[in-house]
């Protein structure tokens, strides 16, 4: 604990109170991050395997395949595209809404990163702004007796708050763009999902042939 003590003393007395912000942001950063890559594996984002065989399965009017494929699926959307078997057509926009509600879900946390994105350089940045300060300060009390490392020595490390910014700041902006690619695929996915099990191909079918037409071939 006292090394401990010593180590946040030294990162204090050489970067300021600012440097110690960026770093505790960081640990909580991290942390997010770890629990929303948690969060994903187990909601199985991503992994919809046994899903689509389902949606593919009642597709072709395979009713009986579809629902032995949905019953192996592990993927959270799985509730969803239950309930759109037994729904019809008028269900879409109540669908839609459900499945929104559980990406809602798996996006909480991600408006902290997008924060942590944008606001670590600017706190970087303003740590440099209170460094430069004090360095021309000391210059000033100098006086006459003018040291050039006085001024640099003040400067780098007015600059090593920048620089632990932008640390911060760039794998957050990486994993906040991964989060949201892999959210923008579950959008797609359950879309596709919910529309083509209220409009399936097979009904088209089931349809042209009450009527005694053949339906059509590319």
């Amino acid at each position: 604990m006292t090394q401990l003590t010593e180590a946040i003393q030294r990162i204090a007395d050489l970067g300021g109170p600012v440097v110690l912000l960026l770093i505790a942001v960081s640990v909580l950063t991290l942390a997010v991050v770890l629990y929303k890559l948690w969060q994903f594996s187990r909601a199985g984002v991503g992994r919809h395997k046994a899903l689509s065989d389902a949606v593919a399965a009642w597709d072709r009017g395979d009713r009986a395949g579809a629902r032995a494929a949905l019953d192996r699926s592990k993927s959270y959307l799985a509730p969803v595209v239950d309930m759109a078997l037994s729904a019809g057509p008028e269900a879409a926009t109540r669908l839609e809404n459900e499945a929104e509600t559980r990406f809602a879900r798996l996006e909480r946390g991600l408006r902290f990163l997008d924060s942590v994105a944008q606001l670590a350089p600017l706190l970087g940045l303003f740590g440099t702004v209170l460094g430069m300060i004090e360095a021309f300060q000391a210059l000033q009390e100098a006086g006459s007796q003018v040291d050039p490392s006085i001024l640099a020595g003040g400067i780098w490390v007015a600059l090593m708050t920048t620089a632990v910014g932008l640390v911060v700041a760039m794998p957050t902006a990486l994993a906040l763009s991964w989060f949201e690619a892999r959210m923008d695929a579950e959008r797609v996915t359950a879309g596709r999902a919910i529309h083509t099990i209220l409009a399936p191909r097979g009904s088209a079918a089931d349809r042209a042939s009450d009527h005694g037409l053949a339906p059509a071939h590319a």
